[in-house]
């Protein structure tokens, strides 16, 4: 049985899903922009600010669902600009430090609302 995930230390879904659903030991996050929950704004303007508000809302869900970043094995990560990987990759590493999961990274032609970063994440227990 699916159960959808929603915690108001994230921004809410802006369409028809959810922050995540957990199927069995699985938590499936869904792509999560720089939006800081409190204000409805991105967090900042440059790529570190914008991907550590992106990983803050993941783990903000994570941990809704009884689950850490030490549970996530799959990540996505979807850049507006590919020169944005390595300032990207900096503040990802303050998140996953050790057994890191694994993780696809792109470029993209647009992310909705004009973010420079989302980033989607599955968690196993």
């Amino acid at each position: 049985m699916n159960q959808p995930i929603h915690t108001e230390n994230a921004p809410a879904a802006i369409g028809p899903y959810s922050q995540a659903v957990q199927a069995g030991s699985l938590l499936f996050v869904s792509g999560q922009l720089p939006i800081d929950p409190a204000t409805g704004a991105f967090a900042g303007e440059d790529i570190a600010a914008q991907t550590r508000q992106a990983l803050t809302n993941i783990r903000s869900i994570l941990e809704a669902a009884g689950y850490t970043c030490a549970d996530v094995v799959k990540t996505t990560v979807l850049l507006a600009d590919i020169a944005d990987f390595a300032p990207m990759n900096e503040v990802y590493a303050e998140f996953f430090t050790r057994n890191c999961p694994a993780r696809a990274a792109f470029a993209v032609k647009d992310i909705p609302k004009g973010a420079l970063v989302e980033i989607e994440a599955v968690a196993c227990k």
